[in-house]
């Protein structure tokens, strides 16, 4: 909330339910949604920010939020799903009421899942996300077992609407995956949090709740247990920042690209590691890639023949290289090591809880557990999924 204000509702609220969307999600990948819109095929999105689809359908803010919004009358065009659900914007259920503005819990959210199949209206894919742990166990850490309990007994009602649970697999293929993990994080606010501003305080940081000016060096965008850091000043050496950050031994990956080439190096480890797309090594997702130098920073294994194996940072390759080439620009990715995360500007901290947004297995690794076919993913990745999911509609 600290950084809302500092970044002022109005902006925050546009950010997440417009541009998110419609700016920022790139114009050069499809969703799954617009993918199976191709196909003539219907979908649906239940609770989730990220919608985009091929239904043009107009959007309302609630009048407690119209003044927030950048939108005459706080109302505008999306490009939504067949059918779609989001708090007070979208219902599906006329007469629902949800608990929250821009999404609901996990009742409500079950409750439009439910209406779907009691009036036989669920369409080829249903993309229905429980939000709700999220902000529990940032705050409980990632033991609480609280809102997994509520969630199951919603899945339980969910199923008990079919004659049996048989019938149910019968009828669909069923999907339960959790979206991200949580690493605990310590109760010391000095050990626990790694102030960007203070191993940059020789440099004019621009601040988030307007453009950066001129004068403004370098940015920070910051998501828990990593962050961005933005180089503004040309005259500036990438290398500079790069001696600064290997002096702090809480952050454990820190990467940069250089034309094709992605360098490595860490305030944990020496060495620097360099690799690029294509080359001799392959790796589990057959992946191909030239590498060299210090392979233990991305915790990466070699064998004879050739061929890489993962560690401690899964796929740790490709989320690098895509994290550094997804965007135009000079600018620096660091990843905190468990336990600790990043503190710029107003930003929010959750000391004696859990963050994610790292590389690391703590948050890369997720449950997924798939009820309904004996088809699996080709790899165990969230980017396999889609392509996974449409086959087996294809399929049927």
């Amino acid at each position: 909330m600290r950084e809302t204000f500092r970044i002022g509702w109005r902006r925050s609220i546009h950010n997440m339910l417009y541009q998110l969307n419609h700016e920022h999600l790139s114009s050069q990948v499809t969703t799954i949604y617009e993918e199976l819109a191709k196909k003539q095929l219907h979908s649906a999105s239940i609770n989730s920010f990220v919608y985009r689809g091929n239904k043009t359908q107009k959007l309302k803010a609630p009048k407690i939020l119209r003044t927030f919004t950048k939108f005459e009358n706080g109302e505008w065009t999306a490009q939504v799903p067949s059918i779609f659900s989001l708090g007070t914007f979208s219902k599906i259920r006329k007469k629902g009421f949800p608990t929250q503005i821009a999404a609901g819990n996990c009742k409500y959210t079950a409750k439009e899942l439910r209406y779907l199949i009691r009036k036989n209206k669920l369409p080829s894919f249903t993309f229905c996300i429980f939000q709700d742990m999220d902000a529990r166990i940032h705050l409980k850490g990632p033991t609480d077992k609280k809102l997994i309990k509520k969630i199951d007994k919603e899945i339980q009602k969910i199923l008990n609407m079919y004659p049996s649970w048989e019938k149910a697999l019968e009828k669909n293929v069923w999907m339960i995956i959790g979206d991200n993990g949580h690493a605990a994080t310590g109760t010391s606010y000095r050990k626990g949090l790694i102030n960007l501003r203070k191993i940059f305080k020789q440099f004019k940081v621009a601040q988030i709740q307007r453009r950066p000016k001129n004068n403004d060096q370098i940015a920070f965008c910051v998501n828990q247990r990593m962050a961005y850091i933005y180089i503004l000043d040309k005259e500036i050496s990438i290398r500079k920042l790069i001696e600064l950050l290997q002096r702090e031994s809480r952050i454990d990956v820190i990467a940069w690209k250089d034309g094709e080439d992605v360098h490595v190096v860490s305030g944990m480890k020496s060495g620097m590691i360099t690799y690029r797309n294509g080359g001799i090594y392959t790796d589990i997702y057959n992946q191909n890639w030239s590498i060299n130098g210090q392979l233990d920073i991305l915790d990466l294994t070699l064998t004879k023949k050739q061929f890489i194996s993962y560690g401690d940072y899964p796929d740790a390759l490709a989320r690098l290289s895509g994290a550094l080439h997804s965007h135009e620009g000079r600018f620096i990715v660091v990843n905190a090591k468990p336990g600790y995360e990043f503190k710029a500007q107003s930003t929010p901290f959750h000391l004696n809880g859990a963050a994610h947004g790292s590389l690391h297995r703590q948050e890369s690794l997720v449950p997924l557990i798939i009820a309904g076919t004996n088809e699996k993913p080709l790899h165990r990745r969230f980017v396999d999924m889609k392509n996974y999911i449409i086959n087996l509609i294809d399929s049927n």
